[in-house]
C-alpha cells in the first residue's frame, strides 16, 4: 500500500524546481533506485518507439535525456515522467509521410519541427490558462483512441517479427500482407522473436519487477556479437551515433506548414489530456497540490529540448510514471538519475547497441502495442456505460480504419458530443408536497401541484441554447395541459449556474407567453451569478406583474399561495416573439 501522505516536508513557492525541492534526504536513495529502474525499463522502450515514429534508434535515447531534465527543472509535478510516447509517435508516422518519406532526412527534420511547434502551442496554452482543455477529452474516448493505436502498432510489427518488410496501409492491410507472405518468413528471425517475447512475458508473469525487455536486449546483443546474427540473415540495428546530441533549430518550409500544424495540433491534444490526467492522479495519491498550467510550461520546455536536440515529440507517460512510482520514486530526482544513465549509454555504450537485432525491437514494440489495447477498459465501459462504450469503439475504429490523426479528432469530437448530449438529456422534475411536508420529485406531468394553483418545475442543468427548447416545451405543457386551475409556475433553478443569451431571451418570451394565459412565473434559489444575468436580461422585470426570486421552494409557495399572478394581463414587449422563434 502506497502512503497517502504528501512527501513534501515544507511548501515550495518557486515557479520552477517544484518537482525537485525541497529535497528529502531520507527519500533520496529511493529516488535514485527508481531512476535506475526507469533507465533499465525505459531505454529499450524508447528505442522501440523509434520504430513507430520512423526515426533513427538513437533519437529514442534523446527523448529521455534533455527533455527529461527540462521537465524536471521547470514542471510542477513531482511524479510525471515526460518522454517518448507511443500515441504521439504513431501520430507522427501517420501524418508526416504525406510530405516526406518515412525515415528520410527531411522526415526526421519534420519530427523535430513538430516538437518545436507543439512547444509553442503549449506556451500559448499556458498564457491563456488553457489547462482545463484536458477535461474535454473524455476518458472513454481516450481508452478507444489508445486501443486503436495499440492495434495499429501491434499490426505494424507483425512483418518485422518474422523477418519480412512491412507492406500495406493500415492494420488490416498489413495483417493481410503478412498472411499472404508468411511462407517467405525468415526462420532465424522468427525464432529469435519468439524467444524475446517469451523472455518479456515470462519475466512479467514470474518476476514482475525484472526488466524483461532489458534482459532480452542485453542477451540478444551478446548473442549477436558471439554468433554473427547479421551473417545468418538476421537484421541488426547498425551504427548508432555516440556522444551528445547536436543542438540546432529545425527547419520549416512553406509547403510543409499545414501538415506540421495539423500534426502538432493532434499531438498537443494528446499531450494535454494524457499528461494532465496522469499528473493529477499521482498528485491526488500523495495529497499534493497539482498545477496543470505549470506542468504545461514544463511540457513546453521538454518539447523545445526535444526539438533542439533532433528528436521527436515527448509526452507525459502513464506507464513510465507508474514504473517510477512502483519503484519508490517520489520526486524528479529519479528522472534526473535516469538522464545520467542515458548520458553514460550515449557516451560509452552505443557501439554494442549497433549489434542489437532488429526483431528484438519489433518484439518490444509489438508488446507495447498489445499493452495499449485496453480490453479491460472496453469491457468495463460496455458493462457500466454502453453509450460511452460506443464512443470508445468509434474512436478506436477511426484510428484502425482511417488513421491516427483523424482518430484523435474523432476522440475530441465524440467527447464534445457526449458532453453536449449529457447537458441536453438533463433531468427535469415537478415537485409536490408529500404527507410529511417534504417535497417529492416526479417526472414532468401536468396536474402535479405543490400547493393549490402552484406548479413547481425543477430544471437540473445550466440553461443554454441547446436545451431551451425542452425548457420552454415542458413549462408550456404544464400550463396547457392542466385540468385544474393554475395561477403560478415556479422555476426551481437551484441547479442552474449559467444562462446564455439565447436562454435569457427565451425566459423573456416564456414570461410574456404565460402572461397572456394569466399565469405568473417566479424563480427559486438562483445563485448570485445567475441572479445578475436575470437582472441584465430583465427576465423578471415586466410592468404590471409580480415576479421575484425566492431563496427556497417553501418560501415561494408561502409567498405566492394567496397572491394573484398580476394586477392586469400585460401585453408582451414590442420586440418579443413567440417562444421558440429566433431571438434578435
Amino acid at each position: 500500500m502506497k502512503p497517502a501522505a504528501s512527501t513534501r516536508s515544507q511548501p515550495h513557492h518557486m515557479p520552477f524546481l517544484q518537482g525537485l525541492l525541497p529535497v528529502n534526504a531520507a527519500q533520496l536513495p529511493h529516488d535514485i533506485i527508481a531512476g535506475l529502474t526507469l533507465a533499465a525499463l525505459g531505454i529499450p522502450e524508447v528505442m522501440g518507439y523509434t520504430k513507430i515514429s520512423g526515426t533513427p534508434t538513437v533519437t529514442g535515447l534523446y527523448t529521455i535525456l534533455l527533455p527529461l531534465v527540462a521537465f524536471a527543472l521547470v514542471g510542477a509535478s513531482r511524479q510525471l515522467v515526460v518522454a517518448a510516447d507511443s500515441a504521439t509517435a504513431a501520430i507522427l508516422a501517420g501524418t508526416l509521410t504525406a510530405v516526406a518519406a518515412l525515415g528520410s532526412k527531411e522526415y526526421i527534420g519534420l519530427t523535430s519541427t513538430v516538437a518545436l511547434t507543439v512547444a509553442v502551442m503549449l506556451v500559448i496554452a499556458r498564457i491563456f490558462r488553457l489547462g482545463f482543455l484536458a477535461d474535454f477529452l473524455s476518458r472513454s474516448a481516450l481508452i478507444g483512441f489508445l486501443t486503436g493505436v495499440g492495434i495499429q502498432v501491434a499490426a505494424g510489427e507483425l512483418a518485422g517479427l518474422i523477418g519480412l518488410a512491412k507492406e500495406g496501409h493500415g492494420p488490416l492491410m498489413q495483417l493481410v500482407s503478412v498472411v499472404q507472405r508468411v511462407a517467405g518468413a525468415n526462420y532465424p528471425t522468427t525464432l529469435l522473436s519468439l524467444v524475446v517475447l517469451a523472455v518479456i512475458l515470462g519475466c512479467k508473469r514470474l518476476a514482475p519487477r525484472a526488466p524483461g525487455a532489458l534482459i532480452a536486449v542485453i542477451g540478444s546483443i551478446v548473442a549477436s556479437g558471439m554468433f554473427n546474427f547479421a551473417g545468418h540473415g538476421i537484421a541488426v540495428t547498425g551504427d548508432v551515433p555516440g556522444g551528445l546530441p547536436s543542438l540546432f533549430v529545425p527547419p520549416l518550409h512553406a509547403n510543409e506548414i499545414n501538415q506540421v500544424l495539423a500534426t502538432a495540433a493532434s499531438c498537443f491534444i494528446v499531450i494535454i489530456a494524457q499528461s494532465a490526467a496522469t499528473a493529477r492522479a499521482y498528485a491526488n495519491r500523495y495529497n499534493e497540490k497539482g498545477d496543470d498550467n505549470a506542468d504545461i510550461i514544463g511540457l513546453a520546455a521538454a518539447n523545445a529540448a526535444a526539438a533542439l536536440t533532433g528528436t521527436f515529440v515527448v509526452n507525459g507517460s502513464p506507464t513510465k510514471t507508474e514504473i517510477v512510482d512502483d519503484a519508490g520514486g517520489r520526486t524528479q530526482v529519479a528522472h534526473l538519475t535516469t538522464a545520467v544513465i542515458v548520458l553514460l549509454v550515449l557516451l560509452f555504450l552505443t557501439k554494442p547497441l549497433s549489434l542489437m537485432p532488429a526483431p528484438v525491437l519489433s518484439a518490444i514494440v509489438f508488446m507495447i502495442g498489445v499493452k495499449l489495447i485496453d480490453v479491460k477498459g472496453m469491457v468495463e465501459l460496455y458493462r457500466m456505460q454502453k453509450d460511452e462504450f460506443v464512443v470508445a469503439l468509434l474512436a478506436a475504429g477511426v484510428v484502425v480504419f482511417v488513421d491516427v490523426m483523424h482518430g484523435i479528432l474523432a476522440a475530441v469530437v465524440l467527447s464534445l458530443i457526449a458532453h453536449a448530449r449529457h447537458s441536453y438529456l438533463l433531468r427535469t422534475r415537478v415537485l409536490t408536497r408529500g404527507p410529511t411536508g417534504h417535497l417529492i420529485p416526479h417526472h414532468v406531468e401536468p396536474n402535479l401541484l405543490a400547493a393549490p394553483g402552484i406548479v413547481v418545475y425543477r430544471f437540473e442543468a445550466d440553461l443554454f441554447y441547446a436545451n431551451t427548447g425542452r425548457f420552454t416545451a415542458e413549462v408550456l405543457k404544464l400550463a396547457n395541459e392542466a385540468s385544474v386551475p393554475l395561477r403560478w409556475i415556479v422555476i426551481d433553478a437551484t441547479e442552474i449556474n449559467n444562462i446564455d443569451y439565447t436562454a435569457g431571451k427565451t425566459l423573456i418570451q416564456l414570461g410574456a407567453e404565460l402572461d397572456r394565459r394569466g399565469l405568473g412565473i417566479a424563480v427559486v434559489a438562483v445563485p448570485t451569478g445567475v441572479r445578475h444575468e436575470l437582472d441584465r436580461y430583465k427576465a423578471l422585470r415586466i410592468s404590471g406583474t409580480h415576479r421575484e426570486i425566492f431563496a427556497t421552494v417553501d418560501e415561494a409557495i408561502d409567498a405566492l399561495r394567496d397572491l394573484p399572478p398580476s394586477t392586469s394581463a400585460s401585453a408582451p414587449p414590442p420586440d418579443t416573439k413567440p417562444p421558440g422563434s429566433p431571438a434578435k
